[in-house]
């Protein structure tokens, strides 16, 4: 993978945790609301912290469920990203 796709993940990843995650109530609480599996919840925010030692590609269905349940759309998240 090159380093701007990671760039890319990376700045996902943390704009998920920073802004929902860290405060949720819990990762579980967070994943059963947005309908993902908690281990996904844990590689977003190992990916976003940096202590993660393996590659995480989220998948754009996972996203769209994240989005949709923040009531954000796709656009408005990847303008978010972009700031």
């Amino acid at each position: 993978m090159m380093n701007e796709d990671k760039d890319v993940i990376i700045a996902i990843c943390k704009y998920i945790y920073v802004n929902w995650i860290s405060k949720a109530k819990s990762q579980r609480e967070f994943a059963s609301k947005c309908d993902i599996e908690e281990s996904t919840v844990r590689k977003i925010k190992n990916i976003a912290l940096g202590t993660s030692k393996t590659e995480y590609n989220m998948s754009l269905k996972t996203l769209v469920k994240i989005c949709r349940k923040k009531e954000i759309t796709i656009e408005e998240f990847f303008r978010n990203i972009k700031k």
